[in-house]
């Protein structure tokens, strides 16, 4: 077959334009490397994290330490049992003393903050009118005192005239009527003098007790009255300090913790260092349905001068005495802080024991102060753990400098 010129020249100037490219390069496959560097990789990641772990596990984290503290016998005081907030009041609450009749205030014998006694003169009302009133009852009673000495006197000369026969029944029967009437209105005029001696009695108001004056109700030239809305005729309120207690609300749940007569601590909050004595001496007979509380009043049994009413105080109740044998044991005691929960809510502490930080299982017997009373898992003197935990249990640790 004949070959046309122009297709070998065409072909010719094709195969020049050809590149040789050398023989042709395996195909890559890039799922298989990578599946090849992967486990390379993790492992390598894992040597770094056990070598990291060797590295920490090796080194001693520093902790910061308390040591357990072993209380002599009944040096620690009776258990708490209960605590809550409440205020300081008296056992007569507030004594408002107010006006029994109207008048102007003319003065007060007192001041705010004063100690007074029963009877002491605390306000004087303008008397004017009631020692006026006194006087007219007076003058009208001794008028009443001579009529009913003349009608006795007629009464006397009547009953020998009747039995003379000079007079009539009827006669002798109107004089002692007369008589009658004569004793009645002395005998009315008298309770009326009673009365207004009273009413101005009442023009100076006193102390119905012992106590400190808190406050002054009403000023000078002021008219006050009887009665009226929210006390309106009340000029001086005071309090007796001599019976001074404390009232707290305790939640209903807790009720079966409080007795009469229980001991307790008051606490006031503006002197924290202080602890009152007191013991309970009122259960309230209602529980507030919507709060769930009964209010409980302690009777602080040595107050002092510090303690006045309204004042927010903390309030908690104690253990009764505990057996002979019970009370000479010691008492193990550590600051809150360095009581833990696990997630289980168990109550435990980290004890620092050749230079490990160990889980210390532990049961609490309530506060004193501001330290935890430990029952059971101390003996006393252990090194606590307070401020940052350690990272596991068993890990080695060492006690911070404190001066670090």
């Amino acid at each position: 077959m004949a070959t046309n010129p122009q297709d070998e020249k065409l072909r010719a100037e094709l195969a020049s334009l050809r590149l040789d490219r050398g023989p042709a390069a395996a195909p890559v496959k890039p799922r298989r490397q990578r599946r090849r560097v992967l486990p390379v990789v993790i492992a390598v990641a894992l040597l770094a994290a056990l070598a990291a772990w060797i590295l920490l596990a090796g080194r001693a984290v520093p902790v910061t330490v308390v040591y357990a503290t072993l209380a002599a016998s009944g040096q620690a005081g009776p258990a708490p049992v209960l605590s809550g907030s409440g205020y300081i009041v008296t056992g007569d609450r507030y004594v408002s003393i107010g006006v029994r009749v109207p008048g102007r205030i003319e003065r007060y014998f007192v001041e705010e903050g004063q100690t007074v006694h029963r009877g002491d003169a605390l306000v004087q009302l303008d008397d004017r009118d009631y020692r006026a009133a006194v006087a007219r009852t007076e003058a009208q009673l001794a008028v009443a005192r001579a009529n009913l000495d003349l009608a006795e006197a007629e009464l006397r000369r009547n009953r020998a005239l009747r039995r003379n026969g000079v007079v009539s029944a009827q006669e002798l029967d109107v004089q002692e009527n007369k008589a009658s009437v004569a004793r009645a209105t002395v005998a009315q005029l008298e309770a009326e003098l009673a009365q207004a001696r009273v009413n101005l009695e009442y023009t100076v108001l006193r102390a119905p007790t012992d106590g400190v004056i808190l406050a002054k109700l009403k000023e000078v030239g002021e008219i006050a009255v009887p009665g009226g809305f929210a006390g309106s005729g009340d000029l001086v309120r005071m309090a007796n300090l001599t019976d001074i207690r404390a009232e707290v609300d305790v939640n209903e749940a807790d009720l079966n913790r409080i007795h009469l007569g229980q001991r307790a601590q008051v606490t006031p909050d503006a002197y924290p260092d202080a602890r009152y004595p007191a013991a309970v001496v009122k259960l309230y007979p209602q529980v507030d349905r919507q709060k769930g509380t009964l209010k409980v009043e302690v009777h602080v049994l040595e107050p002092d001068a510090r303690l006045l009413p309204d004042m927010s105080a903390r309030i908690t109740f104690l253990a009764d005495p505990a057996p002979a044998a019970e009370a000479e044991r010691p008492a193990v005691l550590v600051p809150a802080a360095a009581l833990r929960r696990d997630a289980a809510g168990n109550t435990f502490v980290w004890v620092v024991r050749d230079g490990r930080a160990r889980q210390a299982p532990v049961e609490t017997a309530g506060e004193v102060g501001d330290r935890i009373r430990i029952a059971k898992g101390l003996s006393g003197g252990e090194a606590i753990v307070v401020g940052t935990p350690p990272a596991r249990d068993g890990a080695r640790v060492r006690i911070a400098d404190p001066g670090a």
